[in-house]
């Protein structure tokens, strides 16, 4: 087979080539778009599920939906650790700027851009020297008692109400999109919250969509009592048989290219139905492959491959982040682990303390520090699972 032909793509956040299994999802986004445009009410949406299963492609499918539509868009990515002003700011500014050319009132977007810049020189704290201050390069001076408080959900309430303000001048929408969600601080979370709270109420026409792990409603719940019914939730899983099925044999059709029953019986196997797991195969057994039709022994051959390629960047670099304390919790978790093919086996941390020998408070730290990684989470009180699919068979294989 002919490797440059080959049409599998094992990336991160790296669109496949047919997005299989996700149709539910896609025409469910479809009728939020077409219920603001109609000035229904609407929920913002949030995305979950373990990583390898496609969030943040799904993620970039749906803000071409909301491209095609003609909304202003922008997209971030969390990270723990980091202020959520300076990238919101960015966000909505590109979002802003795709609507500016059809707004009938320039002033308008400059006095925006005015209150969009005061919000996001608040990152600059008083402690920050003079020739650290961020700019976020908008080309209108600040507007003073707008979003500007240093209260970052007065702000963000202020901002986002503004934003839609905009939106509904033009007679479209903003929507703003938030990967690995789950990191963002707590306070950040709340403002989150609390701004689409205000814009539910006034059917404002700016919504989220965050994608993140298991535990982020959890993380939502826990900042806001009422984020419960703010946002419509939507579990990402691995696909079905058939949608697997399509994920390898539609990109492979149109190069003229079958597969045996067989063959797509042990891929399936392999990978569990993860799509990240599914390129990852498909593209090892297309490059092992001789000819057409694609076979079982072609699977077989392949497969060693694409395991020791999935060792090295998908698990093996997670692995290496951990510390020598850490490894021997994931390493216990994984042990416990008897079913590993789910959507994350939970398992209770103290039991992992008991084949430790450690006291479970004594483990806290090494728990804490796998959850900020994002290599574990905690999806109920007393329970740990991971946050990678075959991790714990993965954990199993390797020397101590």
């Amino acid at each position: 087979m002919d490797p440059i032909r080959n049409p599998y793509a094992p990336g991160a956040g790296q669109r496949p080539p047919e997005l299989a299994g996700r149709d539910r999802e896609v025409e469910a986004f479809e009728v939020v778009l077409e219920r603001i445009a109609r000035g229904r009410p609407e929920r913002s949406l949030v995305l979950t599920g373990l990583r390898g299963v496609g969030k943040t492609v799904l993620l970039n499918s749906l803000r071409s939906q909301a491209i095609g539509r003609l909304w202003g868009t922008g997209k971030i990515e969390a990270r723990p650790d980091t202020s959520l002003r300076r990238p919101v700011s960015a966000a909505l500014h590109m979002a802003v700027r795709e609507l500016a050319g059809r707004h009938r009132a320039p002033e308008r977007i400059d006095d925006f851009l005015g209150v969009l810049k005061a919000f996001a020189l608040r990152s600059n704290d008083g402690t920050t020297k003079l020739r650290e201050r961020w700019q976020p390069g908008i080309d209108v001076p600040a507007v003073r008692g707008r979003a500007d408080s240093g209260d970052i959900e007065i702000d963000l309430v202020e901002l986002f109400t503004d934003a839609a303000a905009i939106a509904t001048d033009v007679g479209t929408g903003i929507a703003i999109f938030i990967d690995e969600m789950q990191d963002l601080g707590t306070e950040d979370i709340s403002a989150l919250c609390a701004a689409c709270h205000e814009l539910s109420q006034l059917g404002g026409p700016l919504i989220v969509v965050g994608a993140g792990l298991p535990h982020l409603p959890a993380v939502l719940s826990a900042a806001k009592s009422y984020s419960e019914r703010l946002f419509r939730y939507q579990r990402i899983d691995r696909l079905d048989r058939l949608a697997a099925d399509r994920a390898l044999g539609a990109p492979a059709l149109r190069e003229q290219v079958a597969y045996e029953p067989k063959a797509l019986d042990l891929l399936y196997e392999k990978s569990g139905g993860y799509p990240y797991f599914v390129q990852a195969y498909g593209k090892a057994t297309w490059d092992h492959a001789p000819q057409t039709p694609i076979t079982v022994a072609d699977v077989r051959v392949a497969a060693p491959e694409a395991e020791a390629e999935l060792a090295v960047g998908f698990f093996g670099s997670r692995f290496e982040r951990a510390t020598p304390a850490e490894r021997d919790y994931m390493r216990a978790m994984a042990a416990l682990s008897l079913d590993d093919d789910g959507p994350g086996t939970a398992v209770p941390t103290a039991e992992i303390a008991k084949s430790l020998a450690r006291r479970p408070a004594s483990l806290s730290p090494a728990r804490d520090a796998l959850i900020k990684k994002g290599l574990i989470y905690s999806g109920e009180r007393g329970t740990v699972a991971f946050t990678v699919p075959h991790f714990a068979r993965y954990l199993r294989t390797q020397p101590i």
